[in-house]
């Protein structure tokens, strides 16, 4: 039981400095770029641009901000199911929450989908700024998807 609740307390630790990261920083970038094209800080490479995205990755599918809050919350729903040892759910993705790397990945995962939400429900967009020219721009909450995505596929790919 001790190992549980220690288990638990780590992904939260994480879900919650990963939630708080891309909030503060949304917030910051949101002030700081209204009413500016972009700003260059290592020009022609990086810069910080100011997107309401209302849609997913790379744009795609965009004002179907009902369709992705269904989405994130069905994400959402398979990470509790997971972190509660869902046996149907096991089945499905045979994963083990007590390996570190899976609680890391399911926090990055749920903390960044859940950070996108908050921006959906609240601005109906989700609020990009890190733009590397070379790629569509992206937020704090979309790096960690990713990186808990990437991890998530690698353990799987060991497991099957």
């Amino acid at each position: 039981m001790c190992k549980r609740n220690s288990n638990l307390s780590s992904f939260f630790l994480i879900f919650s400095s990963v939630l708080i990261l891309d909030q503060i920083s949304k917030f910051i970038f949101k002030s700081l770029l209204a009413g500016q094209d972009t700003v260059p800080i290592i020009p022609g490479f990086f810069h910080l641009t100011l997107v309401h995205n209302t849609g997913a990755a790379f744009g795609l599918f965009k004002g179907a901000t009902a369709f992705f809050v269904v989405v994130t919350l069905a994400c959402l729903s398979v990470v509790v199911l997971l972190l509660k040892r869902n046996a149907f759910v096991k089945k499905v993705l045979p994963l083990d929450e007590n390996d570190g790397w899976i609680r890391l990945s399911l926090a990055l995962v749920a903390a960044g989908a859940f950070g996108n939400l908050l921006d959906r429900l609240r601005y109906s967009y989700v609020v990009d700024f890190f733009d590397f020219r070379i790629w569509p721009v992206f937020n704090v909450a979309d790096s960690a998807i990713t990186i808990g995505g990437i991890i998530l596929f690698f353990k799987l790919l060991k497991t099957s």
